[in-house]
């Protein structure tokens, strides 16, 4: 699954030009019009990056990047300045900016800043291609070396809680009974008959990768039947 990106970007010809690139590149690109579209978005979806215009009509980019830290979002934000303000730059990175480009630049630059911030980001996980790699908010499951993160944290897992992550994880919304989990893990390493065996090893699966296991975003309980990884 590719990066996810928002442009958040008033000018149509300038949000266009910089999703056509960026798709060019493999990544999956949305694009808000406004500041309260964007903080939306941003919030409701944590997309890997954004691209944020200051200048933009209502909510003005500023607020929008302090309310989307304040809402504890870690995504790397590259803002966009209208000119070259050195009072608009030191804003923005106080605010939590993490990198700023002025306009008019060069759509290779553009490109460079945003790779060498989603490496910054999310280690070498971001530099894997195409579906071997799962990402949903901030959590990235490198399917192909095994390796799964959190933001810039690098989480352990046993191979059995990875198995059960890279099962659910490859199809987002899919429902596994707890027997199908386990007839998928007997194949990988000797499991106790027992289903509840897999709500063992789901416990300390949430445990390391959920903010609060008792209210999961990720691994979800679908009552009276088994577990689904969360849609985007």
């Amino acid at each position: 699954m590719a990066a996810t990106i928002l442009i958040v970007e008033d000018e149509h010809a300038v949000a266009r030009g910089i999703q056509y690139a960026l798709q060019q590149e493999g990544y999956d690109v949305g694009v808000a019009r406004s500041g309260e579209e964007g903080l939306e978005i941003a919030t409701r979806e944590a997309p890997d990056l954004v691209v944020l215009d200051v200048r933009l009509p209502g909510i003005d980019g500023f607020e929008v990047l302090r309310r989307v830290r304040a809402a504890g979002a870690k995504m790397p934000i590259l803002v966009l300045t209208a000119r070259d303000d050195e009072v608009d730059k030191v804003i923005g990175l106080e605010l939590g900016a993490d990198d700023y480009l002025t306009k008019p630049f060069g759509l290779r630059e553009l490109l460079s800043r945003i790779k060498a911030l989603l490496r910054r980001s999310y280690g070498d996980l971001a530099d894997a291609a195409g579906g071997r790699v799962v990402r949903h908010r901030d959590l990235v499951i490198d399917l192909e070396r095994r390796r799964v993160q959190r933001g810039a944290r690098r989480i352990s897992l046993t191979p059995t809680e990875f198995e059960i992550l890279r099962h659910l994880a490859s199809r987002p919304g899919r429902v596994y009974t707890r027997g199908e989990l386990l007839e998928l893990l007997r194949d990988y390493e000797a499991l106790d008959q027992d289903e509840k065996t897999i709500n063992v090893h789901v416990s300390h699966l949430r445990e390391k990768i959920e903010d609060d296991p008792a209210s999961p975003a990720f691994v979800l309980t679908v009552r009276g039947v088994g577990y689904a990884f969360a849609e985007r």
